[in-house]
């Protein structure tokens, strides 16, 4: 049994994240337009009937754009924290909207989706998890400090999107002015290169097949350099960049780590498409 993965876009321009099986899938976030949206599940062969479900991490704009129009089009519910949903100011039936406490899994199907706390610069941030099949997928992004939750979380998974926002001497020698770097690195920032490497070196599952790097600052980052540098250390582990322009293999996650360097990805069954090789799209 299989679970289905796919960054369709992740980055300050926009963050969605899908997970699925045979039957259902949901969305973590939802940053980019609707029309985008339809536009990168149709290219990935992946079909909008199968999504049961949006949760939203924070209220930033890059993760919310496009869930008020589709969850009104498809009529999907939108699960996020109170504090999120306050802050968000969606202008929503009260019956596509689901406020969802950290720890409290919820069911879509034969999915389970279960929120835990992180430390990020907005009102109640929560990242997920998604289990199915006896299979674990984790969302890491926008998070300050790998915390307690975080690292918790982390153990339990078989592939994840883990955020590598910067990297520390790009953006110390960059051009951005001292309070927006400041803000970047504290602890309700975002994870840097090594930040993220330190939590996959230490507390990443032997069963983890699959590492998405995500979240890439266009400035103080480099693809290359990021990739290059968890692949020294994957050990078996496929590690991919998740682009910030167009979204990525569907990846196939069997829940068993892989010695191959090459992964598998998923084509639909009702309309073959020719798969992107992720890693040469940045």
């Amino acid at each position: 049994m299989s679970l289905y993965i796919s960054s369709l876009n992740s980055g300050s321009n926009g963050n969605c994240y899908y997970v699925g099986n045979q039957h259902e899938a949901v969305l973590i976030d939802a940053g980019l337009s609707c029309r985008e949206t339809e536009n990168r599940l149709l290219r990935s062969g992946l079909s909008f009937n199968k999504i049961k479900a949006i949760f939203i991490t924070h209220e930033h704009s890059d993760h919310t754009r496009g869930a008020e129009a589709i969850a009104r089009k498809y009529q999907i519910p939108i699960h996020l924290s109170n504090g999120t949903f306050t802050s968000s100011r969606f202008q929503l039936n009260n019956d596509l909207i689901r406020l969802l406490a950290s720890y409290s899994p919820v069911l879509i199907g034969s999915l389970t989706v279960e929120a835990f706390p992180k430390k990020h610069d907005a009102a109640e941030p929560q990242s997920f998890t998604v289990t199915g099949n006896g299979i674990t997928i984790g969302v890491f992004t926008d998070i300050g400090t790998p915390c307690k939750h975080v690292i918790k979380t982390f153990k339990l998974c078989h592939a994840a999107f883990l955020e590598t926002n910067y990297d520390e001497e790009m953006l110390e020698k960059g051009g951005y002015p001292k309070y927006l770097k400041d803000r970047i690195r504290s602890d309700h920032g975002h994870l840097s290169n090594h930040q993220a490497l330190e939590l996959f070196i230490q507390h990443r599952s032997k069963a983890m097949s699959h590492l998405l790097l995500s979240h890439l600052s266009q400035d103080n980052n480099s693809p290359h350099l990021v990739k290059e540098l968890f692949t020294r250390h994957a050990k078996g582990t496929i590690v991919s960049v998740a682009s910030r322009h167009i979204e990525s293999t569907v990846f196939q996650i069997t829940g068993v780590a892989s010695s191959n360097s090459v992964s598998k990805s998923y084509v639909s069954p009702s309309k073959a498409v020719q798969m992107k090789l992720f890693q040469d799209n940045y």
